[in-house]
Formats: C-alpha cells, sequence, structure tokens
C-alpha cells in the first residue's frame, strides 16, 4: 500500500487533515478515530498517524473530496478544546507506530519455535496495520518531464510511476511511464500475434455458430432507434435519472488540444465505443462481471495506452484484439460492431455520450478498472458534451 501525501493544521478546536489521493475510488474512504490513533484508507493509499493530541468523533467532524485536484480534507474535533498540538510538521514522526520513533520494526525474532513448527499451530495471524511508512516525496520536476504521456488528449503522466504496483492489473503494459508510443504499439502487435491461438478461432467458427448467430441477431438500444429521420438525432436519446446524476457529478472544464492530439482523443474514442460494442454484443445487453475486463483488454487504447495515426489502424487493432482474447471470436462479430459504431456515430454525439456513460458506471464498479474513468473516460464524459 501507497502512503498518501499529506499536511495537517489545526485551530483552537479541530485538527484539519488534507490527504492527496488522486486516482482513487470516491466511495470507498475508511477513517478510524481514536484518541491519539488516526488512520486513513482508501486503496492503494493507507495513511496512519500517531497524533500529538487526543481527537473525537462526537457528530461535528466534516470531510470534503475534491475530486479534481484528488484532495480529502478532514476536521476532527479536539478532545481539549483550546489544546494546541505539537509538532504537526513532524511528518516523519507522526507516521511512526505508537510508542515508537521509527516507523520500522526495532526487533523481529526469527527462530524461536525452532523452524516455524510453533507458528503453524496458532490461529492465522489477523493483518498487521503497524506496517512501515514512508513520507511521500514529490518527483523532481526533471523526472516528471522525462516521463512519456497517455490519458485523454495525453494530459497524463507519472501516474503508474508510484502506483505501477497497484495498477498492473489494469494494462498490458509494464513500466508505461518510461515507454515510448512507438513501443507501446511494437509490444502490442507482439503480444497479439503471440497469443493468438488458431485452434480457439476455429472452434469458435465451427462449434459456437448457433451462439454466434444469436449475438448478431440481438438488437442493442442503439439499433431500436431510427436513426437519420431528422438532422438533430440527438433529441432522440434520453437519459436515465441515473445517468443524469452521472453527469451532475462531474466537474466541466475546458480542453486545450491542438489539432494532433484532437484527433488522436478521436481515433481512440473509436477504439473505445468499439470495445464496449463488441461486449453489448456478446453479452446480448446484461453486462456481468467480466465486461470491465472485455472493455479493456479489446481497446488497445485502454490496455496499451496506444495512440492511433489513422482510422484504419483503430479498426485493425480492434480486428486483432477481437480475435486473440475475448471467449466469442469471430470476424462476423468484428464488421457487426463496425457497423454499430458507424450507427452510434451517425447519431449524434448523445448517443456517443450514452455509450461512455455506460463503461464509466462499469469501471467504476470494479477493482482496479476504476483507475481507467480518471486517465480517459471522465474526460471523454465531459469533453464530448461540448464538441461540435
Amino acid at each position: 500500500m501507497i502512503t498518501p501525501a499529506f499536511e495537517l493544521s489545526q485551530d483552537s478546536n479541530f485538527l484539519i487533515l488534507i490527504i492527496r489521493v488522486p486516482y482513487t475510488r470516491t466511495s470507498e474512504f475508511d477513517i478510524y478515530i481514536q484518541g491519539e490513533e488516526f488512520k486513513f484508507y482508501a486503496k492503494p493509499y493507507f495513511l496512519r498517524l500517531t497524533l500529538p493530541g487526543r481527537i473525537v468523533e462526537d457528530g461535528r467532524e466534516r470531510a470534503s473530496f475534491d475530486i479534481d485536484k484528488g484532495l480529502f480534507t478532514l476536521r476532527v474535533p479536539k478532545e481539549t478544546p483550546g489544546e494546541h498540538f505539537e509538532g504537526l510538521e513532524m511528518l516523519t514522526s507522526l507516521l511512526a507506530p505508537k510508542g515508537t520513533r521509527s516507523a520500522k520494526p526495532l526487533v523481529e525474532d526469527t527462530g524461536a519455535c525452532g523452524g516455524g513448527t510453533c507458528e503453524e499451530e496458532d490461529e492465522e495471524e489477523e493483518f498487521d496495520w503497524q506496517i512501515e511508512q514512508e513520507v511521500y516525496a514529490e518527483p523532481p520536476a526533471e523526472t516528471l518531464k522525462g516521463f512519456h504521456t497517455y490519458g485523454f488528449g495525453n494530459l497524463r503522466s507519472g501516474v503508474f510511476s508510484r502506483l505501477q504496483e497497484e495498477l498492473s492489473e489494469v494494462i498490458d503494459l509494464d513500466n508505461p511511464d518510461n515507454t515510448a508510443p512507438e513501443l507501446r504499439r511494437s509490444g502490442r502487435l507482439d503480444t497479439e500475434t503471440t497469443i493468438f491461438c488458431t485452434d480457439h478461432y476455429f472452434l469458435g467458427i465451427y462449434e459456437d455458430k448457433e451462439t454466434i448467430d444469436t449475438m448478431l441477431k440481438f438488437k442493442p438500444w442503439w439499433r431500436e432507434r431510427d436513426v437519420g429521420q431528422s438532422e438533430d438525432s440527438d433529441t432522440s436519446v434520453t437519459f436515465t435519472g441515473e445517468e443524469k446524476e452521472q453527469m451532475r457529478k462531474f466537474t466541466n472544464r475546458s480542453y486545450i488540444l491542438d489539432q494532433k492530439a484532437r484527433f488522436q482523443v478521436w481515433l481512440s474514442l473509436v477504439d473505445i465505443i468499439l470495445a464496449y460494442i463488441y461486449d453489448v454484443r456478446t453479452t446480448e445487453g446484461e453486462h456481468n462481471v467480466e465486461s470491465a475486463w472485455t472493455i479493456r483488454k479489446l481497446s488497445g487504447t485502454l490496455s496499451w495506452l496506444e495512440t492511433y495515426h489513422s482510422l484504419q489502424d483503430v479498426l485493425v487493432s480492434f480486428g486483432r484484439r477481437s480475435l486473440c482474447y475475448p471467449l466469442y471470436r469471430h470476424f462476423s462479430l468484428i464488421t457487426r460492431a463496425v457497423k454499430d459504431a458507424a450507427r452510434i456515430f451517425q447519431s449524434g454525439k448523445a448517443c456517443v455520450l450514452k455509450c461512455l456513460l455506460a463503461i464509466h458506471k462499469i469501471f467504476r464498479e470494479n477493482d482496479p478498472a476504476y483507475i481507467l474513468n480518471d486517465l480517459y473516460i471522465t474526460d471523454y464524459c465531459i469533453w464530448i458534451q461540448g464538441v461540435k
């Protein structure tokens, strides 16, 4: 687990804690307050502090979270109003477990049981929350400049340098911050070539034919609409109450993209939508526990942080990955997904937004795919509403 950057301040009655936890799930904050002990957990971050004074939970505590900045702010009442807490700026000592001056264990007994037979007879140990912590150090500006970019419009960098261990299951690319785009592409192509299974593909052609035919005949929600009947086809797209609430939670912002970045944003959008369509087709509109995996695996953008240079690049990448990874692999599913994508984009940005909101929900409810919302999908949901 990662020790987040944090700072503390105080007034006469409250202790104020500001904890920086970017790229975390806002619905899963756990807080523990008891006397001089304070613990905070929001995967992948864990913070344990031994405070120089006592705090209490009495209903006056207040918390807020700035999603854009990734800042969690908490005001906790002091047990004794007016008490001044000394040494709040001594961050390293605050990280040490109670009764020590170091975060490291002072003594470790490794041989008392003569080979460990005693331990085996004991009950299973509980997780030790007295883990070692280190004060967060912001990477130097020179280091950040050396990182390669990724995410929506290639506006992110350095995210994986600190969270790589926690996020290794999200993407297929090792060490993305230090891997150039051309190496990402060659790595993706090599992996696809290696993993392609001829037997699985032929099995799908002959033994899954009836299942594939059912998927091809399935009418997803965008096929049930009359498309092209009016110039403003967006008006025929309706959003559910949940989708509207989802949009209200986003923070509106402007995106300054040059022509090249704007072109790549559009191409990656096609790539993501195609992956979503394939999941809808193969689940017949009933997303399941594998949907997050399917969408991110079929999208080179989400799994390899790929930046495409032409629409043909997108279609070829999607086709290759669709014949390598999902349970059902059939070329007719690929061509049908391409036609579905054309229908969705022809229907206007409201139809595209509805797809993006569905992806956002799927990723939001999946651990650890939620990080892809911060890197891509949230920005797409905001950006698509303002484009022509």
